[in-house]
């Protein structure tokens, strides 16, 4: 068990960024920076007890500060996308960037992804644990309300990845928050060959521009079926799913509480990864398209290739300012925004 520092290089304004290293008492390791919460490495051991890092990303700070598709980022002020940039609040029009025209995505041009996030360290006996907070000014990206966010990467004794959040505002807005890493539970190659299982029996159809159409539909019967285990490599060939190139969804999770929401194994590893959450939605992206990118050189590997890892982003659902049927994303003055997301990892 332990944290160890490190210098990881200067912003392009000459503000520096440091890496902490977290590793708990079974060899479980994240690598976190200050720098938009990135998770850089993780490594977990394989059936043979040999440990690999499983989550894509770079060697060097470099490659963060360019165009990347949000490696292993905190994200934030709200996750997915808002229809249009626009949402009305208590009778108030708020207009925000349109980074994925023609809908804002992730927080906007420079959303948390892009921030330096001020670290400590805690004494969480022998669980290691890093603080990261971060101080949202009023107007930022176009939100309103002074945001204060504190977000905890724990290490537990089991084997998990806990990441806590909360957040605080002066003035009514919106919250909705994730992590954003890139999971490939053998360390190579593509991840078709992961069997995923996502326990909810709705999801929520989108246009072609990824905003929901409305209500939630029953998986039954088509490729968002993946209450049993089901191979992406099948998957992601569903005519359902030819139009997107593979999964770009919010699941509906099933249950209240901290639920299982995905449970993911590797064959030729062994590894296996569960997720557990208290958010309503869980937002499962297969990496189709990160290949447009053409990413320099990442740990690794040459490139980033189509399919290279999948994201498991829990949170409430995509355009929810907008839909009053949604699970509310409102924050309030004296209120305090909740989450709760734990990864956990395995072998069989």
């Amino acid at each position: 068990m332990a944290i160890s520092t490190e210098s990881f290089g200067r912003t392009a304004d000459g503000r520096p960024v440091e890496r902490y290293r977290l590793t708990n008492r079974n060899g479980l390791q994240a690598a976190v920076i200050t720098y938009g919460g990135i998770i850089t490495e993780l490594h977990a051991p394989d059936r043979q007890g040999d440990s690999g890092d499983i989550v894509l990303g770079f060697d060097s700070l470099a490659p963060y500060l360019g165009r990347h598709p949000y490696f292993g980022a905190l994200i934030g002020r709200f996750a997915n996308r808002i229809a249009g940039g626009r949402f009305t609040l208590d009778g108030i029009t708020y207009t925000l960037g349109t980074n994925q025209p023609p809908n804002h995505l992730h927080g906007g041009f420079h959303g948390f992804d892009k921030l330096l996030w001020q670290a400590t360290v805690r004494d969480d006996g022998d669980e290691p644990a890093l603080a990261l907070r971060y101080h949202s000014p009023d107007g930022q990206e176009g939100y309103p309300g002074t945001v204060e966010v504190l977000v905890v990467y724990t290490l537990t004794a089991q084997n998990e990845l806990r990441i806590v959040y909360e957040a605080t505002t002066d003035r009514a807005t919106i919250v909705n928050l994730t992590q954003h890493s890139y999971f490939n539970l053998a360390g190579h190659g593509d991840i078709l060959g992961h069997q995923v299982q996502i326990f909810a029996d709705t999801y929520l159809p989108v246009d072609d521009t990824l905003i929901p159409l409305g209500a939630a539909a029953a998986v039954a019967g088509n490729a968002f079926d993946l209450r049993q285990p089901q191979l992406l490599a099948t998957s992601v060939a569903r005519p359902e799913l030819a139009a997107y190139g593979g999964y770009d969804h919010c699941f509906v999770l099933n249950g209240a509480g901290i639920k299982h929401a995905a449970h993911i194994a590797e064959a030729s590893s062994g590894r296996t990864l569960d997720v557990y959450t208290t958010e309503p939605g869980l937002q499962l992206f297969t990496g189709q398209g990160i290949e447009q990118l053409h990413l320099p050189t990442a740990k690794r590997r040459p490139g980033i290739e189509r399919y290279a890892g999948l994201c498991l982003e829990a949170q409430r659902f995509p355009d929810a300012p907008n839909r009053p049927d949604y699970p509310s994303t409102v924050l309030r003055p004296g209120d305090i925004y909740r989450q709760t997301t734990i990864y956990r990892f395995g072998v069989q």
